[in-house]
């Protein structure tokens, strides 16, 4: 016991006390179909790579980066349709959403978030020592009304979201802007592949705050990139709470090379797309029940026999995708993967029904 004491000197108790986010399986062997992180399944935009090729001559990387990254907010600005200093840039959203997180809520206050969702949410409340509340989505993936936690410091709500893939229209979105009595964060890590998307909001509704990620649609997972759009005002303050050089050379130069070509990632997403509905249909045949799907990923449950089995059959099929249990909503998440990918799931799939 002592050992145990002895070895985190200083540590918090609430830290102690955290289980911590865990990522999902990061297995990259040219082996592994890997279905369970979301990925985008092509490459990115060809521009990308001749963005960073640039970046690595000269004497790019001996100098520090643009600390607010402003080549990118130009760019995001023009593709967007939104001011540039309404735009942050973060390592990826995740470090977005601890900036927020840092930004509005003091020790013991409170982070409240729909579930099931983003398990990282609850993490980082912990980290500030702030209380944690979630609010349960109804039967069919929407929010209740009325919403009962008002008054929250922050209010996180994914959209689409993660692991249902359900969005809410822009009509709720608005609705729930509105009603939520406090700053809400709109994650949009998915919105590349929606229908809809809240990117408005912010210049209509102060307290809202849209993220981003490039790490989906963009197919820059590597990378690390992310951005928020909010009130300029808003984004004056968190600028104050974020780390001097967040993004670095490499990741800037991608990711403003990635905006700026939309033509190439909007045929990425209409193949994404297009796959997605094709897995939902076989999935069905296959006698899997699903949630409509804004996002690169389904969500799939059985009534008939449980699936984490059919999680370790498939992974020890060297088939990689999500197995969640959030009390009660027991289910695989399966990204979209190319087509050759999901033919081997389906096939995998099938022998593992059969047997």
């Amino acid at each position: 016991m002592r050992a145990s004491v002895s070895a985190t000197p200083g540590i918090r108790p609430d830290i102690l006390a955290m289980r911590g986010y865990v990522p999902g399986e990061q297995l990259n062997s040219p082996d592994i179909v890997k279905l369970n992180t979301n990925e985008n399944p092509y490459p990115p935009s060809p521009r990308v790579f001749e963005a960073v090729r640039a970046a690595l001559t000269g004497d790019k990387l001996r100098k520090y980066p643009q600390p607010l990254g402003d080549d990118f907010r130009r760019a995001a600005g023009r593709v967007l349709g939104v001011d540039p200093d309404a735009i942050l840039v973060g390592n990826g959203s995740d470090d977005i959403l601890t900036i927020l997180t840092r930004a509005f809520v003091p020790a013991g206050g409170l982070v409240v978030s729909p579930t099931p969702s983003y398990i990282l949410y609850r993490e980082l409340a912990a980290l500030q020592g702030a209380r944690f509340e979630t609010v349960r989505f109804t039967d069919d993936w929407r929010l209740p009304r009325p919403w009962p936690a008002r008054g929250a410091h922050l209010t996180f709500l994914p959209n689409p979201n993660s692991p249902s893939g359900t969005a809410l229209t822009r009509d709720e979105l608005t609705a729930f802007a509105e009603a939520v009595g406090g700053p809400l964060v709109l994650d949009e890590a998915y919105a590349d592949f929606a229908a809809e998307n809240g990117l408005d909001l912010p210049a209509r509704f102060p307290n809202v705050v849209v993220t981003r990620t490039m790490s989906k649609g963009y197919a820059l997972a590597g990378i690390r990139f992310g951005f928020a759009v909010a009130d300029p005002a808003i984004i004056r303050e968190l600028v104050k709470v974020k780390d001097s050089y967040n993004c670095d050379v490499l990741s800037l130069a991608a990711a403003t090379a990635a905006i700026e070509d939309q033509e190439y990632y909007r045929g990425v997403w209409a193949k994404v797309i297009a796959t997605r509905e094709r897995m939902r249909a076989e999935l069905v045949e296959l006698g899997f029940e699903w949630t409509f799907s804004d996002a690169n990923f389904l969500w799939c449950q059985r009534e008939d026999r449980p699936v984490k089995p059919l999680y370790e059959a498939l992974k020890a099929r060297n088939i990689l995708v999500r197995y969640m249990d959030y009390s009660g909503y027991d289910g695989v998440r399966i990204s979209v993967g190319t087509d050759a990918e999901i033919d081997r799931l389906l096939t995998d799939l099938r022998s593992i029904l059969a047997g």
